[in-house]
């Protein structure tokens, strides 16, 4: 241990190998950090400055002897205890220095949470599970009358399960996978217009040594060769878990695999990933898939987000989602005071506001604001004591609430203080399922520098919506620009109706008066782009008052059918200062016959 003095504390740096944790030993890491972790907490005092450093290597955790939490994460599965293998708490001015070591985890666990902490640092390590719950497989042959015959990974541990069905095992769980994403094998790419796949393993038969026949399983478009990645809706746990931190930053760290989001970020302020990525392990990686849902994801965060140098491929949502949440109105105590409730059911259990935050009230249908601006006044958990876990908010206002907001009109409440500045830039997105990015953040929104290399369905989506997944907000300002995009919508998904989708979920836009996105002297500009594509989509959008299309450039190729039913350049629902200039269209551009506004 080292330890140098300066005039605001002691900087002090930890050597794990010091604690008993040995690189490349295949012994259990997870009790001997545990108990680092107290040693170090208990030496630490206030100003002190700390470095953990991991010697370069492999450490092996296992869910005995890790830590137990009670975690509620946003857009997960709210399933309690959480194991998780590097549990960081109520830490100052920590850096966690992996130099460039392998964390590989076993069973189902959270591998590093950092939560309460403030100006702490995360770098220079990997993260993976040794037996993933996604289960790759390869199709050897597709007849019509006999089903699919495929060959189980090496890696993946199976059986057939009492009912009949292909199940995968692991240490201390096991999946019947029933849905999937099919890869081409050369390119890695999604294979077109395959989307999600849905399949029925039961009467499945071992006919050779990790060879599977499934006799009801029936898909002309699986030729041999494919490569599929089995899977559940399932998503306990994420990659990485930060909560309630301020000046956090992620530098040189790579998730190769994990259960749900590859990083989840919730209520926490200023956040900074540096060449941060969610990828495989380089070309000759033999898996094609890294996470069972989002790369990243924001939920409820402040203060500034920037996010670039990374790659992210191969997951099974988008590279980044970047939201808050609505709380539906559910009672009206009085002029002052609601009771607010999480809809969705991977939505709730965690802190959504405080006294002072600023709010706003949407009408679910319209998604037009309902009545003035106000401020929380007090806010306590409504159907238990304490915030952990809670999913009503007893809320009251500082000032009076209009009489349209009550439980009969579907409202939803929106927290305006905890909406992030984002930057997202020079990061690779590519074969992935579903979308690239999506914003919904009023705050100003730069996207710039990127490649959206086969994204298979929309490349970037401006989301918002108080019906569904209640996921807030409007974007007021975003900027496109210097981005690359490569045959995106190979496959439909939700939201993909265009390359670039500015898609707020609107019940009753025929009602509406005003518009979600965008307002007076700002909006969404799509600049200095450059497009290849196979289809028609550029841009779709619906309610939105503000956007510009200039100096991009639009090439036309040949490497799939076009098969989107949106046959337009640019469809627009209820759009207006429409500003398309200065572009070049392989084949030219008609505004009558390229754009259609209803």
């Amino acid at each position: 241990m080292c330890v140098v003095f300066l005039a605001t504390g002691k900087s002090k740096v930890y050597n794990m190998a010091d604690f008993g944790l040995k690189a490349n030993s295949g012994e259990n890491a997870s009790p001997l950090l545990v108990q680092a972790i107290e040693t170090i907490k208990g030496e630490y005092h206030e100003g002190d400055r700390i470095t953990l450093i991991f010697p370069a290597g492999r450490y092996d955790f296992h869910e005995a002897g890790a830590s137990r939490r009670e975690y509620y994460i946003s857009n997960h599965d709210q399933v309690n205890p959480k194991i998780v293998g590097i549990a960081l708490e109520n830490l100052k001015h920590v850096t966690i220095d992996g130099q460039h070591s392998e964390f590989v985890f076993h069973g189902r666990m959270i591998p590093l949470s950092l939560l309460n902490s403030e100006n702490c640092t995360l770098k220079n390590f990997s993260i993976d599970f040794e037996n993933p719950h996604i289960a790759q497989i390869k199709v050897l042959k597709n007849d019509p009358q006999e089903g699919i015959t495929f060959e189980v990974a090496p890696w993946v541990k199976y059986r057939i399960g009492e009912e009949g069905y292909f199940e995968t095992t692991g240490e201390g769980w096991v999946a019947r996978q029933s849905t999937g994403i099919a890869f081409e094998a050369e390119s890695r790419h999604i294979v077109y217009n395959t989307s999600d796949l849905f399949y029925n393993t039961q009467g499945a038969q071992e006919v050779a040594p990790r060879t599977i026949l499934a006799p009801q399983w029936k898909d002309k478009r699986l030729i041999p060769g494919t490569v599929i990645a089995m899977r559940t809706w399932y998503r306990p746990t994420p990659g990485l878990f930060l909560s309630h931190n301020r000046n956090t930053r992620l530098q040189n760290v790579k998730v190769h695999y994990a259960e749900g989001m590859g990083l989840l970020a919730q209520l926490c302020e200023n956040i900074t990933l540096d060449g941060f990525s969610v990828c495989l392990k380089g070309e000759n990686d033999p898996r094609y898939f890294t996470t069972q849902a989002d790369a990243t994801h924001f939920s409820g965060c402040k203060g500034k987000i920037i996010s670039k140098n990374g790659l992210y491929e191969g997951m099974m949502d988008d590279a980044i989602n970047i939201h808050g949440t609505y709380l539906k109105v559910i009672r009206r105590l009085d002029n002052n005071t609601l009771v607010g409730r999480y809809m969705h059911d991977q939505a709730w259990g965690f802190e959504w506001g405080r006294p002072g935050d600023a709010v706003q009230f949407v009408n679910s249908s319209t998604m037009e604001l309902v009545g003035n601006g106000n401020k929380i006044k007090t806010i306590h958990p409504y159907d238990k004591k304490e915030i952990t876990g809670a999913r009503e908010y007893l809320i009251q206002f500082e000032h009076p609430i209009d009489t349209a907001i009550n439980a009969r009109t579907g409202c939803g409440i929106e927290n305006l203080e905890w909406t992030p500045e984002v930057v997202f830039s020079n990061n690779t997105v590519r074969n992935n399922r579903a979308r690239g990015a999506l914003f919904s953040t009023p705050k100003k929104t730069i996207v710039e520098n990127n490649t959206f290399d086969h994204t298979s369905g929309t490349a970037i989506l401006l989301c918002g919506d108080c019906n569904g997944w209640f996921e807030t907000g409007a974007c007021r300002e975003v900027i496109i620009r210097n981005n690359r995009f490569i045959n995106a919508l190979t496959n439909m998904f939700q939201f993909t109706n265009a390359i670039i989708s500015i898609y707020p979920e609107i019940p009753d836009l025929k009602a509406q008066k005003l518009y979600f996105h965008g307002g007076p002297g700002k909006g969404v500009i799509i600049e200095n782009n450059f497009f290849e594509t196979f289809d028609q989509p550029v841009v779709y959008a619906k309610s939105l008052d503000g956007f510009v299309f200039r100096k991009n450039t639009i090439r036309q190729n040949q490497e799939y059918p076009a098969f989107h039913w949106n046959k337009k350049r640019f469809l627009f629902e209820r759009v207006k200062n429409i500003d398309i200039r200065h572009n070049k269209f392989d084949g030219g551009f008609d505004y009558r016959q390229d754009v259609t506004e209803k």
